[in-house]
């Protein structure tokens, strides 16, 4: 589902666990060289919730690190109506198949931003930047 470009979102979050945030930044090493920091942050309390820093940039990065996010919450031992709705860009990682099929079978919604305008998106790309600081 891609949305169209706002400058917010009509229905705000109003809990943790609803909306998670998930971007790539790239981060260089000294002596080993690029390295990818996948992160993913809750949009109600602005949390990191789970990280994970590895050499590539693909679909099963997003989906290790989502796998930690849903440890940490609790979300993976307990039955909810709900699980969190996750936005992205339009990345590659982001659009692969296989992290629909993954989403698919946890159960959880894909919202894509429009393409150069992710509303609510800069959140996870301030937290990126404010790492490589």
């Amino acid at each position: 589902m891609v949305i169209k470009a706002a400058n917010e979102f009509k229905d705000k979050t109003t809990a943790v666990s609803q909306l998670w945030q998930t971007d790539f930044t790239y981060l260089k090493i000294t002596g080993w060289g690029w390295y990818y920091l996948s992160t993913v942050l809750d949009d109600f309390s602005r949390y990191i919730v789970a990280w994970r820093l590895g050499p590539t940039m693909c679909a099963s990065d997003v989906t290790a690190t989502l796998d930690q996010a849903l440890a940490v919450s609790g979300l993976d031992h307990i039955a909810v109506a709900h699980r969190p709705r996750l936005l992205s860009d339009n990345g590659s990682s982001y659009v692969a198949d296989d992290l629909a099929k993954w989403l698919d079978q946890k159960g959880m919604q894909h919202v894509r931003g429009a393409p150069y305008h992710d509303p609510g998106k800069d959140r996870a790309e301030r937290s990126s930047a404010g790492i490589r600081r």
